[in-house]
Parts: structure tokens; C-alpha cells; sequence
């Protein structure tokens, strides 16, 4: 994933019920966890977390 990446962002992140769209903002290499992706909906709401909780729109 990169920067401007259109993304579905986990239920596990944001409570919802369904995978939430947005776009990646930031791309983090975290020695502790791996890489960290943050994502910023339609409505400004940000989330972060593990790329695995990530999945890219084609």
C-alpha cells in the first residue's frame, strides 16, 4: 500500500458492521509491530492500525 491508496479499513478498527472505505494518509515502518497504514474515511474520521487490517480496492 501507498500513499493516496484507496482502502477498506476493518470492522475491527472502526466498530462498524461493514469494512469502512478510505484513503491511505500514512505509511509507517514499526519495528515493534510492522508496518502501520493510517486511513482517512469520506467523513475525516482517521484510523490506524496493522496493515492486515487493511485491504486495497483494486
Amino acid at each position: 500500500m501507498a500513499l493516496g491508496d484507496s482502502v477498506l479499513i476493518s470492522p475491527d478498527l472502526t466498530k462498524q458492521k461493514e469494512w469502512v472505505e478510505g484513503k491511505v494518509i500514512e505509511v509507517e515502518n514499526n519495528s515493534f509491530i510492522g508496518t502501520v497504514i493510517s486511513a482517512k474515511t469520506a467523513n475525516g474520521t482517521i484510523y490506524f492500525g496493522r496493515a492486515e487490517d487493511f485491504k486495497g480496492i483494486a
